[in-house]
């Protein structure tokens, strides 16, 4: 990794020391900050007044704004030398329900004054839609299949706007399902204790995955070594379906397997929310978060990440 202590070129003397904003500054964006903690002034943009003691005490600057609303964002302008965006677009796009004006309005607001040397957007794999369990690069043409994915399609098309017209070093992480023992529903133990069943093997889905610990570190690796306008895969090496991952935590934990259903039966049983991620079979291949990002994963398959938690 490059030096994050060297002079930056045309930016003002303030700004010398590198300074990053987190936009959506969650459990993943916690660990990019601790991570860079004394390497880094960090700042977050909160619209909430009941975070800004734990910001403060994680050695966070917090800085109130609301990303649905432009006209509070004016501040970020040249106050940051990076900007790591891991805000979701809103859950209800309106009349304009494929948009997601929050990366829209964030982008124009970054463009006001000096403009920072890079910007990484934590986007989702869900971007492709279904793949029917294909392997899947980062040069597959996306294909959304619910409004959630559309939005951050659009935002996706707003960082590499803001990429090209101000010559902002973009990238974006296309993210699959986060996982860690000690995030919140960060494991299957509650879907396990609940019962929820899965689907029968000739019905299932692939799915991808990424420890939350790995992708803060995929992150960080964006933000000093991402290449100009570049999309990168922030997933694992794991090539499980869906119903052999829980399987799998349950050995893991002592827990019972849950009862294996067919689509019909789990779209008469399981809320729209988790029969969309039923609903969308792919394989993510993360050859470019290894060679080009030169991420080593802690934790390269959800057989470790889990482990751990049963070891616990």
């Amino acid at each position: 990794m490059p030096s994050i202590n060297s002079p930056s070129g045309a930016l003002p003397a303030r700004f010398r020391r590198e300074r990053l904003l987190i936009v959506g500054c969650g459990d993943v964006g916690q660990r990019v900050a601790r991570s860079l903690r004394g390497r880094v002034q960090l700042v977050a943009l909160t619209s909430s007044s009941e975070r800004v003691p734990a910001l403060r005490a994680a050695g966070i600057r917090p800085l109130a704004g609301n990303l649905d609303d432009p006209a509070t964002l004016r501040r970020l302008a040249g106050v940051a030398t990076r900007v790591l965006h891991l805000a979701p677009p809103a859950r209800e796009g309106g009349a304009a329900w494929w948009r997601d004006q929050r990366t829209t309005a964030l982008a124009r607001a970054l463009r006001l004054r000096s403009v920072p040397l890079a910007f990484v957007y934590g986007s989702t794999s869900g971007v492709y839609g279904d793949c029917g369990g294909a392997r899947v690069s980062e040069t597959r043409p996306v294909r959304p299949d619910t409004p959630r994915a559309h939005r951050r399609v659009d935002a996706e098309r707003a960082v590499r706007w803001l990429g090209r017209s101000a010559g902002v070093r973009a990238s974006i992480l296309r993210i699959p399902g986060i996982y860690a023992p000690d995030r919140e529903g960060g494991t299957p133990r509650q879907r396990l204790a609940r019962g929820t069943p899965v689907l029968r093997r000739e019905d299932d889905v692939f799915t991808s995955h990424i420890h939350a610990d790995d992708l803060a570190r995929a992150c960080v690796a964006a933000l000093f070594r991402g290449r100009p306008q570049r999309i990168v895969h922030a997933s694992d090496d794991t090539e499980l379906r869906m119903g052999d991952y829980i399987d799998l935590a349950a050995d893991l934990y002592g827990m019972p397997r849950p009862p294996r259903v067919a689509r019909e039966e789990a779209q008469r049983q399981l809320p729209l929310q988790l029969l969309s991620f039923m609903g969308e079979s792919r394989r993510l291949d993360n050859t470019r978060l290894k060679r080009e990002l030169r991420v080593r994963l802690a934790h390269p398959t959800v057989h470790t990440g889990l482990r751990e938690e049963a070891a616990a």
